[in-house]
């Protein structure tokens, strides 16, 4: 069993910070909250998307190295997936744990990305798109790709605006009571999560301003253990991870019952690793909601209602705070923020606040077992966890 010994998330708030500032930061604070000293540490990944881009700086596990003396000679590498790079590292370090090389192991995401302005930082992201194939003619790639998304719900089982405002209004609504989280001291006026072009313009397609993610500094880091090493805390009892070919337009043209096949088979996979029969024994979700459109594919794909009909979780009110399954409490990618190569590390790290009742004001009462979606690329890589308590 790999148990998550403890976390660490900094302020996704700030920003002007640096690249080994931030990683110091999460993984030193990920030491003292698991109570774990820098010499028990025997080897760290790190995930991370576009560092080159962003900082011109590659190499990250080289930095990792330099943060502690005991870390020297540390055993690190960098695992990139796009936006789903921080899962790639827990499941790296997972894999080492379950093989017996190493007892202890780091898991660290980071992103700079608000040292450039929106549009050169969309171009950036853009990296991890099909280059010279997808979104050529768009100014920014990844909502016109989900806006491509949204249109093929719609095609297939129609899709209202509404319910894309609702997932809009719950998430940013969560980030309010979160203290780390980017919008949390933001107002909002009336009717800006609906379709009014000044409060909430177009960006590209049906997607509007308040459909869509930050762009975030931040980094989150966790420490693993296998038994072997005696510490306490939430295990991960199972996962998933599948990978499809990365044309979008490809992927839209296959007829299936789900709209996104292999993530509906990922989900399966950690449902039944973990022993769970389904939504029904989650008590609370982190999900990818980089875009509204994200998170309304992932909760039909989850099994929280049928195919095509994720606006009956919603309209029910199922995922609010206090709804029957709540997703997002912490605010999501759309309210706490989306520094793309910590956002799964930080997925985990909630989930293993959540179930041990250790998530303040985000606290979801009575929470056992929690899982993340983390998704890369145009639902391209999907990663799933479930974490539960003893």
């Amino acid at each position: 069993m790999i148990r998550i010994l403890g976390g660490h998330q900094t302020d996704f708030a700030r920003s002007g910070a640096d690249l080994f500032g931030m990683l110091r930061e999460a993984a030193l604070g990920a030491l003292e909250a698991a109570a774990v000293p820098a010499e028990d540490v025997q080897v760290a990944h790190v995930g991370n998307l576009a560092g080159e881009l962003f900082a011109g700086q590659a190499h990250l596990g080289g930095l990792v190295a330099a943060i502690d003396p005991a870390w020297a000679m540390l055993p690190a590498s960098r695992h990139e997936a796009a936006c789903a790079s921080g899962s790639m590292a827990v499941l790296a370090a997972m894999a080492d744990l379950e093989a017996g090389f190493y007892d202890v192991a780091l898991v660290v995401g980071v992103e700079l990305m608000r040292n450039v302005g929106a549009k050169e930082a969309a171009q950036h992201l853009g990296c991890a798109a099909w280059a010279g194939r997808e979104a050529q003619s768009a100014d920014f790639p990844w909502p016109a790709l989900f806006a491509e998304i949204a249109d093929e719900v719609d095609a297939r089982h129609g899709l209202s605006h509404d319910h894309l405002a609702a997932i809009a209004e719950i998430n940013h609504g969560n980030a309010l009571r979160n203290p780390l989280a980017q919008t949390r001291s933001w107002s909002y006026p009336e009717g800006c999560f609906g379709a009014d072009d000044v409060l909430n313009p177009v960006v590209e397609g049906r997607l509007r301003k308040y459909d869509c993610g930050r762009i975030t500094d931040g980094a989150a880091a966790v420490v693993l253990a296998s038994d072997r090493y005696g510490g306490r805390g939430p295990a991960i009892a199972g996962w998933g991870h599948r990978t499809a070919p990365m044309p979008l337009k490809d992927r839209l043209a296959t007829r299936a019952e789900y709209l996104f096949p292999h993530l509906r088979r990922a989900a399966l996979d950690v449902y039944g690793r973990a022993g769970l029969r389904g939504p029904q024994d989650v008590d609370v979700i982190e999900t990818h909601d980089c875009f509204t459109i994200t998170e309304y594919v992932a909760l039909d794909h989850l099994g929280l209602t049928p195919p095509g009909e994720s606006w009956r979780a919603i309209e029910s009110g199922m995922i609010a705070f206090d709804g029957g399954l709540p997703v997002n409490p912490s605010g999501g990618l759309l309210g706490l923020g989306h520094p793309v190569g910590a956002t799964g590390v930080r997925m985990l790290h909630d989930a293993a606040r959540q179930v041990s009742g250790a998530a303040g004001e985000c606290q979801v009462p009575g929470a056992r077992t929690a899982l993340t979606l983390n998704i890369g690329g145009s639902c391209t890589t999907v990663a799933l966890f479930a974490v539960t308590r003893d």
